[in-house]
C-alpha cells in the first residue's frame, strides 16, 4: 500500500479522483451530444454503471501484469515467491477498486437527483467476474510482457479502444445485429451488462453469459500460471 499509493502527493485520494474525474468528463461530454442516456435519465449514473466494473478489471489486470517487475527486489529473497507478488498486487488493487466503486456510486446517488433501487446480486457477481478476468489476463500478460517486451506495446494499442467495445458508453442492445454477433465474444461487455442489470430494474439483458467470462478468465489464468512457473527466472533475469 505504501509503495503503490504512498509515493504520490494525495496518495489514496487519486484512487478516487481519477475515476470520478473520468465519469464527470464523460457525463458532461455526452450530455452535449445526446438528450438522454441509453438507460435512465442520469448520464453520470449510466456511465458509472459501466465504467466502475470495467475499472475493477482494468486496475487488477494492470497491477498483476507488472507484479514481477514491481516486486523484483523482494523476489530476490527465497522466502518471497512469484505467487506472493501476484497475490499481493491482486488483493490490494481489487480491494481498492471495490472501495472506490462503493464511494463513487454512493456519492452519485447521494448528491444527484437520481433515485434507483439497486439489486446487489448482479452487481456483486459482475464485480467478482471482473476481478477474476483481470487476474487471468494480468497473469498471462505478465509472462508475455516479461519474455517479449514488445508485447506490452502491442497490447497497449489493442487496449486503447477497449472502453468503447467494453460497453461502457453504450449498451449491447444499441448495436446492429452484425456488431452484436462479433462483440458477444468479448467478455467485457457481459460484465458491464450484468452490473447494469443490478442498477436498472427495468433493464434485463438477455445476451449475458457468465460461462463465457469464466472461460476467458480460467483459460488465461491457467496458461499464465503454467508459463509463469516455467519462465519466472528468465523474466527476473532480464
Amino acid at each position: 500500500m505504501s509503495t503503490r499509493y504512498g509515493r504520490s502527493p494525495g496518495g489514496y485520494v487519486w484512487a478516487i479522483a481519477e475515476p470520478l474525474g473520468a465519469l464527470v468528463f464523460m457525463a458532461f461530454a455526452f450530455s452535449l451530444l445526446l438528450r438522454t442516456p441509453s438507460l435512465g435519465n442520469s448520464f453520470i449514473l449510466f456511465y458509472a454503471s459501466g465504467f466502475l466494473p470495467f475499472q475493477v478489471m482494468a486496475q487488477v489486470e494492470t497491477a498483476v501484469t507488472g507484479a514481477l517487475r514491481f516486486s523484483r527486489p523482494l523476489l530476490m529473497y527465497p522466502a518471497v515467491s512469484w505467487f506472493d507478488a501476484i497475490a499481493a498486487r491482486f488483493l490490494l488493487n481489487f480491494l481498492t477498486s471495490v472501495t472506490v466503486m462503493i464511494i463513487v456510486l454512493a456519492g452519485i446517488l447521494q448528491f444527484t437527483d437520481t433515485t434507483v433501487v439497486l439489486e446487489f446480486g448482479p452487481m456483486i457477481e459482475a464485480t467478482i467476474l471482473a476481478a477474476f478476468l483481470g487476474l487471468g489476463l494480468g497473469t498471462l500478460n505478465a509472462v508475455l510482457t516479461g519474455l517479449y517486451p514488445v508485447w506490452g506495446s502491442f497490447y497497449g494499442i489493442l487496449n486503447r479502444p477497449r472502453i468503447i467495445y467494453a460497453g461502457v458508453i453504450f449498451i449491447y442492445e444499441d448495436l446492429s445485429g452484425i456488431v452484436q454477433d462479433i462483440i458477444w465474444y468479448i467478455p467485457f461487455v457481459h460484465i458491464t451488462g450484468l452490473f447494469r442489470d443490478g442498477v436498472y430494474p427495468t433493464y434485463s439483458p438477455q445476451y449475458i453469459s457468465e460461462l463465457l467470462v469464466l472461460t476467458w478468465a480460467v483459460v488465461t489464468l491457467f496458461f499464465g500460471l503454467l508459463l509463469m512457473r516455467r519462465f519466472r527466472q528468465d523474466i527476473l533475469m532480464r
